[in-house]
């Protein structure tokens, strides 16, 4: 809004011009604003549930994955620790003549983070989807053997 167009146009009005302009711009340019990607990784996040099961020797992820294939869902492990889950569902195309009178199964990208705990072992981990549910299994590390006392030999000078 130009306050010179309405008719005021004194040097009070012009600084305040001049402060409203340069508010605009900053905003538009601000460094802590988060990206695209993040939002929407963050609502994949929120939308996607999860049971997470442990036992004796593993920790199962079960997520379900409605209507994706093996191959449209991916897992992996971030940074040594970080098992990630994500899969993206598409909309079908629309075939000539049909068109939908309600939408409400979701569609778009599922994912989920999970931070796993020390004893989890990354090396070993198996993921099944079956009838639309996914099963991740992170096997668990042997426990740490007892640190024995280690003996020093004294010797006679």
């Amino acid at each position: 809004m130009d306050l010179r167009i309405m008719g005021v146009d004194s040097p009070l009005f012009s600084t305040l011009q001049q402060m409203m302009d340069t508010a605009d711009n900053t905003e538009k340019s601000s460094f802590n604003a988060p990206t695209r990607t993040y939002i929407r990784d963050a609502k994949a996040m929120a939308a996607t549930p999860a049971d997470v099961k442990e036992y004796p020797s593993s920790y199962v992820f079960i997520i379900d994955m409605p209507g994706l294939k093996s191959g449209d869902i991916k897992v992996q492990v971030e940074e040594d620790n970080v098992l990630v889950i994500s899969g993206e569902r598409k909309r079908e195309e629309e075939k000539e003549g049909a068109k939908y009178v309600r939408m409400e199964r979701r569609v778009g990208k599922f994912m989920r983070k999970f931070v796993l705990p020390e004893n989890a072992n990354t090396d070993a981990i198996s993921a099944v989807c079956q009838d639309g549910v996914l099963t991740v299994t992170v096997e668990k590390l042997p426990p740490p053997e007892p640190k024995k006392p280690k003996k020093i030999e004294v010797k006679i000078a």
